[in-house]
């Protein structure tokens, strides 16, 4: 572990600066920011300021957004992990056969992040790309994931998500949404039936490395047109199964 000197505590506080953005919160104040962040207004206006002088935020006198510029931070890490460029064939293969588009995404805190993504038609409003993310407590490789943690971890995470609902159809009860993490986890496999957006189906299983730890999920998602969404059961496990199978023996 690094020693407190060797820490610059500016960068940990910029970094805090651009993960107050979000799409809840597109243009922010530097008041908003050193709300969101903790840091004096002083702090906060420096480190926006500095953003913006090098091209990561726009200011309008008033309110800072963060521009395209931020995008070169995260899908160069993206383009850089291994595990991306190992799957990508996998999900393009497993898209041509079973006809529907397909993902892999990881865990980050409340949110899964998409690493690969290999789209046969557009089933969702909002474009998914590399990099997109979605709330973990509603989404099928969310579920998956978080059947791979402790239970106690799981709930803690769970209990401090936005549970708002997305549709009428979200579960909002923390005991409802573990019930449904337990069943991916004694199944193997989760499967969502228009929590994320109506009109919209999925289903996941984890990811396995060759020493047996899930590192990441699979998903298909597709239009709900099944009479009921157990139907993507018989349609689409096997398939995600044998990619999961593949891949286990050359994840690390």
């Amino acid at each position: 572990m690094a020693n407190r000197t060797d820490i610059i505590g500016s960068l940990g506080k910029g970094l805090q600066v651009i993960e107050a953005f979000g799409a809840g919160q597109p243009r922010l104040s530097i008041s908003d920011v050193a709300a969101a962040t903790g840091l004096d207004r002083a702090t906060a206006r420096r480190c926006l300021l500095t953003l913006h002088d090098l091209g990561y935020a726009s200011y309008d006198g008033k309110f800072f957004a963060l521009t395209a510029r931020v995008l070169r931070l995260g899908m160069g890490t993206l383009a850089a992990m291994p595990l991306a460029h190992l799957v990508q064939p996998w999900l393009e293969q497993l898209s041509d056969r079973i006809g529907q588009s397909t993902s892999v995404s990881i865990l980050d805190g409340t949110e899964i992040v998409y690493l690969a993504r290999a789209a046969q038609r557009r089933v969702m409003s909002i474009g998914l790309m590399p990099g997109s993310r979605l709330p973990v407590h509603c989404t099928s490789m969310g579920r998956v994931l978080l059947a791979a943690l402790p239970r106690e971890q799981a709930l803690a995470l769970i209990m401090s998500s936005d549970l708002t609902p997305r549709t009428p159809r979200s579960l909002t009860d923390p005991a409802e949404i573990m019930a449904r993490i337990d069943a991916a986890r004694r199944d193997g496999y989760a499967v969502i039936d228009q929590e994320v957006e109506l009109g919209l189906r999925s289903i996941a299983v984890p990811l396995y490395s060759v020493q047996g730890r899930v590192i990441a999920a699979i998903n298909t998602g597709v239009a709900a047109v099944q009479a009921d969404a157990a139907d993507l059961v018989a349609l689409y496990l096997d398939p995600l199964l044998k990619v999961q199978e593949g891949l286990r023996r050359v994840l690390q």
